[in-house]
C-alpha cells in the first residue's frame, strides 16, 4: 500500500515556472513507477509523463517535452514535477501516480488505468 500526497501547485503567470512534488508513504517506494498526469475541466485525464524505479529512464507527452522536468528520490520517497515556460493550457489538477506493472511501451505507462495509487491531485493556474 502507498499513500500519496501532492503538493505545490498555486496560480502563476504564463512564463513561469513552478514544482510540484508528491510524497509517498508506505513501503518500497522505489519497486513502483511514478507517473505525472493532469485533468483539466471538462476533459479526461492526461498522461504528462513518467519516471522510471531507478529514475534512468523517463517519457513526456510531446506538448511538456523540453519545458516540464520529472526526477524522483528513492531514499526520500518523493517525486517531483518541475515546470517551466508555463502556458495557460497547462492549466490543470495534477496528480501524482504509482504503478507496478513493467510493461514500459508509451501505450502502457500513460494509461492511467495502468497505475495502482493516485494522490488527491494539487491545482495549477496559469494565467495569460
Amino acid at each position: 500500500q502507498v499513500q500519496l500526497v501532492e503538493s505545490g501547485g498555486g496560480l502563476v503567470q504564463a512564463g513561469d515556472s513552478l514544482k510540484v512534488s508528491c510524497a509517498a508513504s508506505g513501503r518500497a517506494f522505489s519497486t513502483y513507477v511514478m507517473g505525472w498526469f493532469r485533468q483539466a475541466p471538462g476533459k479526461e485525464r492526461e498522461f504528462v509523463g513518467r519516471i522510471s524505479r531507478t529514475g534512468g529512464k523517463l517519457d513526456y507527452t510531446d506538448s511538456v517535452k523540453g519545458r516540464f522536468t520529472i526526477s524522483r528520490d528513492n531514499a526520500k520517497n518523493t517525486v517531483t514535477l518541475q515546470m517551466n515556460s508555463l502556458k495557460p493550457e497547462d492549466t490543470a489538477v495534477y496528480y501524482c501516480a504509482a504503478g507496478s506493472f513493467t510493461d514500459y511501451s508509451r501505450a502502457y505507462v500513460s494509461d492511467p488505468l495502468r497505475y495502482d495509487y493516485w494522490g488527491q491531485g494539487t491545482q495549477v493556474t496559469v494565467s495569460s
